[in-house]
């Protein structure tokens, strides 16, 4: 007699026991806790910079950082002298519970108020993956197009926020912001909605402004 095995169905819920185990380490610690999704090149690394930068003093955050390979994300973080952990994946299209747990016994998670962890760049695989956050950032740049919250619909229908970066670049990329606004509110009416430029800190008060109040938990 053979057994059927769902080895996608037993990861998943290998996935959320950990989830489950983070988000009450989240909730039992009062810290917010944010999951940093966007395709790679969107300037996530340059968004935790600034705020990293313009923030020191007001919040202290640390940084979990996601890639498939080199920490090179994490030394920009830690050149701000923030704390940041680095998971390399190798080979693996997102992080995952059981990793963000080993890394928060890496960080001074006790003299913290906010952890953003800066998930591998992908749209689709880190939208499946529960982390136990607190809440989901896309993130998605202005000349990668307009078009994707439609085509990736998942990801955007579940962060509670989302950054539209590069906004210096509106006038020399095709990227109508108004229908990139309108396709992600038809997705998920509540979304906070940030156009920013994380390169000349345009919009970047408003972010600060939502961080400043979320992390008052």
């Amino acid at each position: 007699m053979t057994k059927k095995v769902e080895i996608g169905k037993k990861i998943l819920m290998a996935n959320e026991e950990y989830a489950a185990l983070n988000a009450k380490f989240f909730a039992d610690n009062k810290k917010l806790c944010l999951n940093m999704i966007s395709s790679p090149g969107s300037g996530k690394t340059t968004i935790l910079v600034k705020t990293i930068t313009d923030l020191q003093g007001k919040l202290r955050i640390g940084v979990i950082e996601g890639d498939v390979r080199t920490d090179l994300d994490a030394q920009r973080i830690r050149a701000t002298k923030a704390p940041a952990v680095q998971i390399e994946t190798e080979g693996a299209c997102h992080l995952s519970a059981a990793q963000v747990s080993t890394a928060l016994h890496n960080l001074p998670t006790d003299d913290l108020n906010i952890i953003i962890i800066e998930n591998v760049g992908n749209l689709v695989c880190p939208s499946a993956f529960e982390l136990g956050e607190t809440a989901k950032i896309a993130v998605l740049s202005t000349p990668e197009g307009d078009d994707k919250p439609v085509k990736y619909p998942a990801i955007f229908a579940k962060s509670t926020a989302v950054i539209i970066n590069k906004i210096d670049l509106l006038g020399a990329v095709d990227f109508d912001i108004d229908r990139a606004k309108a396709d992600i509110l038809k997705l998920n009416k509540d979304a906070e909605i940030f156009p920013i430029s994380a390169k000349t800190g345009q919009g970047m008060a408003n972010w600060y402004n939502w961080l400043s109040e979320s992390s008052k938990v």
